[in-house]
């Protein structure tokens, strides 16, 4: 049986479909290859010397975990020198980064969450990056990018995809016509094409939630869990299970491969924040992948790629996967009134 590797895809995607640009594809190559150098580092763990924490914060207020610093590293020093961007913009940093002078700059918006789910980087449970592209509006040389520049709402985004490190390492790619998972071969150190159509099912007795944030929870939220949690006799007249597992890209990943819906609703402990996520590097390039996988994707009011960001580091209540689900999440939210 021939295998598809990714480069191959890419440029049939590329000469057959007209769907992926030259120099989107090279910017995707490049991605590609950084995340398999962050998978290698991943797979080290203590033999690298790679594991616990720094004593540094970042942007965000979190304690950086030393896998988080060398994952962002390595996607800025890959990206820099590729001649397909303008800037960059990470989880990790405060600013956005722009592609020096001496090198070539391209017309794309990189954006990523370098290291999704470190806080399980120490007990060996599945990892992964996340990222999404933008095209530069009005600007093409990265010396006249700005912040604003990166500010477009979701359904802008030309690509978005995230590799998850665990068991196999995967590679899972949108460009806007459907979903496309890649398994990294070790032994040939190449992406193949294993998954060539995601589908989520559009029906599920499976959700992802922090159930021990139950109490900060909004009405709307708690009726909506509450009803999975009563099984056959309630309302909802059938058995749910809770699966969590504290990191968004597997929690993700998991869903597209057989349905759920993964929720990180407000909470009142900090009531003036819409949400813990951030929506340019996490709710937006998951969302793009969700909906083209056939599910949906809000902040428990509204769709979140129609969403405009205010800032780079923005944050947004997610509820994301299985169609139906998500759907009646949303109009509980709508019916009480809730805001996001």
């Amino acid at each position: 049986m021939k295998r598809t590797t990714l480069t191959q895809f890419l440029i049939e995607q590329q000469r057959n479909h007209n769907t992926v640009p030259a120099e989107l594809r090279l910017l995707i190559e490049i991605v590609a290859r950084a995340c398999k150098a962050i998978g290698h580092n991943v797979g080290k763990g203590a033999l690298g010397g790679v594991l616990g924490s720094l004593d540094s914060e970042n942007v965000q207020g979190e304690v950086q975990k030393k896998l988080d610093v060398l994952s962002n590293e390595i996607l800025l020093e890959a990206n820099e020198w590729g001649g397909h961007l303008a800037a960059m913009a990470s989880e990790e940093m405060e600013t956005i980064h722009r592609i020096p002078n001496r090198y070539p700059q391209g017309e794309y918006l990189l954006l990523f969450d370098p290291l999704d789910g470190s806080s399980n980087i120490d007990v060996n449970v599945s990892i992964g990056t996340i990222f999404s592209v933008l095209k530069a509006q009005d600007h093409v040389a990265g010396k006249d990018v700005t912040e604003a520049d990166f500010l477009q709402p979701g359904k802008q985004q030309v690509a978005a995809g995230y590799a998850v490190y665990g068991p196999q390492t995967m590679l899972v790619l949108t460009f806007g016509h459907g979903v496309f998972g890649f398994t990294l071969d070790r032994e040939m150190g190449s992406w193949v094409l294993t998954h060539p159509d995601i589908r989520i099912p559009e029906e599920t007795k499976e959700f992802a939630i922090n159930m021990s944030n139950e109490r900060h929870w909004a009405p709307p939220m708690r009726r909506y869990i509450d009803e999975a949690l009563a099984g056959t006799e309630g309302p909802r007249g059938k058995n749910f299970n809770m699966r969590w597992i504290a990191s968004m890209v597997a929690d993700v990943h998991r869903i597209l491969n057989r349905g759920g819906v993964f929720i990180y609703p407000w909470d009142a402990r900090e009531p003036g924040k819409p949400g813990k996520l951030r929506l340019m590097y996490e709710a937006n390039p998951m969302a793009f992948i969700v909906e083209q996988a056939g599910g949906a994707a809000t902040n428990c009011v509204s769709r979140i790629l129609d969403l405009q960001p205010t800032t780079l580091h923005e944050r947004v209540s997610v509820a994301l996967g299985s169609k139906s689900e998500v759907e009646l999440l949303t109009r509980y939210h709508n019916e009480a009134g809730a805001k996001a």
